[in-house]
């Protein structure tokens, strides 16, 4: 295996970022539902300090993606979700 140094550290070799293709959780099981009241869901696709993730960290397809920011603008609309993170209140 060819070492590829890095420019501070000559000894450790680079690591090589190797994405692996993620699918749709909403597309391969149906039984799942994207409701803005099923918070503990929607929290798995927000970062710690509140912003949605975006598709390419989560897997979604862009359809599921926009529906699960409509629930999660909605679940923030009647105070379920944050609007901003522990950090920043």
């Amino acid at each position: 295996m060819p070492y590829q140094t890095n420019r501070r550290n000559k000894e450790r070799p680079l690591r090589r970022f190797y994405a692996r293709p993620r699918f749709c959780q909403f597309c391969t099981d149906k039984s799942i539902k994207l409701d803005y009241k099923n918070v503990e869901l929607l929290q798995r696709f927000i970062t710690d300090g509140a912003k949605i993730r975006p598709r390419r960290q989560t897997g979604t397809c862009a359809k599921h993606q926009r529906e699960l920011a409509r629930a999660i603008k909605r679940a923030r609309h009647i105070a379920l979700l944050p609007f901003t993170g522990e950090i920043l209140r």
